[in-house]
This record gives C-alpha cells, sequence and structure tokens, in this order.
C-alpha cells in the first residue's frame, strides 16, 4: 500500500485531500499541529488514516512522520494576508522553515514526490491579467512572501538534489469545512454566515475587486493529477477557473442561493489586498490534466447545505 502524507492534513483543503486518498485505497498519514486544523474535520474517516499532532517546523518529528513515505502533500501554513501583517514572524517560521524542513525530511526519507500548496497572492497587484505561471512577481503580504519563498525552496530542492516537487497556486478557494468562526475567515464563509443569522455581509472597499474562486473540490482533482503527472518537477501551475468575480457579484449570488435580501455593509478596504485576480490555468490543463468540474455557482450550491448544516452549532452572534 503505498504511503502518502499530507501536513496539514486536518485542515480545510487537507481534510478534504486526505479524505479522498483514504477513498482511493492509499495509506494516509496526517501530521497537524491543529492551530488552525481540527481533528474534527477527519471524524468520518478516523479509523481510517494516521494522525500525528505534532509542528512541521520539528526537523526530527518531520523525518519520523515521512519515513516510507512515497509522497508529500504539504499544505500546513498560517494562513491569512492579515494575520501575516499582525505577526510576520509566526507566519514566517511555520510557512517558510515548516517547508524547508519537510523538503529536508523529505530528501532524507527518499520520498519520490513533494506537491506544495502555494498561493494566488504570491503575483501581487499584476498590472497584466490572467496571471501567467511565469509572470513577475511581487508579493504585496508578508504571507505571500512565505509563499514565494516556499515555491523557490521547491525549485531548489528539484534542481540541486533531484527531488521531484510541484507547486500549486490555489486561487481563492472555498467549500465545506472552510471556517466562519475564525477571525481571518475568508470572504465566502463570512458572507454566509452573516446572511444565515440575517445581518449584512461587509464588504472591504467598493466591491469591484475581483477574484478567482475556486471549489476545494476542484484543488484536490488538481492534487491528484500533481502527483502523477511526468515532466512537472520544479514548476508551478495556477489552480483556478479562469473565471473572475467582483466581491459585488459575490455577495448577490449567495443572497440568491439562500433567499435572502440584505444590503451589504462597506467597510474600509484591506491593506496588501489585490483589486484583480484572475488566472490563466492552460500549462495546469495541458501539463497535469486538469479539469475543473465546478465554477463558482455550481460550487457554493454543494457549500451551502454544509453552512445551513454547521450552522445549528454557532453561537448567533458575531
Amino acid at each position: 500500500m503505498t504511503l502518502v502524507v499530507v501536513t496539514g492534513g486536518a485542515g480545510f483543503i487537507g481534510s478534504h485531500l486526505a479524505t479522498e486518498l483514504v477513498e482511493l485505497g492509499y495509506e494516509v498519514r496526517v501530521l497537524d499541529n491543529l492551530i488552525t486544523g481540527r481533528e474534527g474535520n477527519l471524524r468520518h474517516i478516523r479509523r481510517k488514516l494516521t494522525f500525528i499532532r505534532g509542528d512541521v517546523a520539528d526537523d526530527d518529528l518531520c523525518c519520523r512522520v515521512l519515513d516510507g513515505a512515497r509522497y508529500v502533500y504539504h499544505l500546513a501554513a498560517l494562513g491569512s494576508v492579515p494575520r501575516s501583517l499582525r505577526d510576520p514572524l509566526a507566519s514566517n517560521k511555520a510557512n517558510v522553515t515548516g517547508t524547508l524542513s519537510v523538503l529536508w525530511a523529505a530528501r532524507q526519507m527518499g520520498v519520490e514526490r513533494v506537491v506544495f500548496s502555494s498561493s494566488s497572492s504570491v503575483y501581487g497587484p499584476q498590472a497584466a491579467l490572467p496571471q501567467q505561471p511565469l509572470a513577475n512577481l511581487k508579493p504585496a503580504s508578508p504571507y505571500a512572501v512565505t509563499k514565494l519563498a516556499g515555491e523557490h525552496y521547491m525549485r531548489v530542492f528539484h534542481e540541486a538534489f533531484g527531488l521531484e516537487t510541484v507547486s500549486l497556486r490555489f486561487f481563492n478557494v472555498f467549500g465545506p469545512r472552510q471556517d466562519p468562526n475564525s477571525p481571518y475567515a475568508a470572504v465566502i464563509p463570512s458572507f454566509i454566515r452573516s446572511l444565515i443569522f440575517d445581518q449584512p455581509g461587509q464588504i472591504e472597499g467598493d466591491g469591484n475587486q475581483s477574484r478567482d474562486f475556486t471549489y476545494v473540490e476542484d484543488c484536490v482533482q488538481a492534487c491528484l493529477k500533481a502527483m502523477s503527472a511526468p515532466d512537472v518537477a520544479g514548476k508551478a501551475y495556477n489552480v483556478a477557473y479562469a473565471q473572475s468575480t467582483t466581491i459585488n457579484e459575490l455577495y448577490g449570488l449567495i443572497c440568491q442561493l439562500l433567499d435572502k435580501h440584505i444590503e451589504a455593509v462597506h467597510v474600509e478596504p484591506r491593506p496588501g489586498d489585490m483589486k484583480q485576480s484572475l488566472a490563466d490555468i492552460g500549462a495546469t490543463v495541458a501539463e497535469l490534466g486538469y479539469k475543473p468540474r465546478y465554477n463558482v455557482g455550481s460550487g457554493l450550491e454543494q457549500a451551502i447545505p454544509w453552512y445551513l448544516e454547521f450552522a445549528k452549532r454557532w453561537p448567533a452572534h458575531h
């Protein structure tokens, strides 16, 4: 049985990936420190995998966890641009030192390939859209810098040590199990949460900023393709839909799906925020064989029932 390690496997994207790997018959080992992940995200597959609570920045632990693994998905990270502006040292330790630690362990343990979850934030405020994988990158926040540093480490470990590595730049991922209660909640869960409780969503700035929102199952698909695609080592790929949705359009769509008629409240724009985001996924389709199965609308239709179910356990105040 092929052993696959998922760092950050109790997190939002990691738990979906771990679920799919278990269903495909892999032996799965999850490493997560539970700072942003939740063991509850793995409850439905808990007996079918090995869960280790610990930190990716712990070199010895990484070696033990990766021992015998053929593939590693490195998703463990401290997410969020605002969090990184508040505490850049913590973001750097988790995302840069942690990534180096995983790569070093992977090399020592004879791992075949490491797939890394990078972020569209590495592009920064790009003049040219759509964002091309080989564009001039100008990260605009400490978080974005940590992700780009991770990509550079991935490429260097391939070039210097022959370790196969692939970086996936996820664009605004959403779906079930994305935490709406965190102070760093992403825009979709925070809109859904507000509207479920008949409160107006908060839009930062004029709401004309756009994003290439990507449903989590398509990110999982890209991860699986990145594990086995030939001739992709050392490269970075965009994972998105090549479709742009403004925050105002997104809010309208969620209102429609929840059958709510509540005007949004506009607040100050966020520092370090990109105005526009739109991915070029040509190379991802051609080289990884990625074929998106969802779009923003169909993804939201999948996600909203989960939020309605879990809203029963939330406190009704913000």
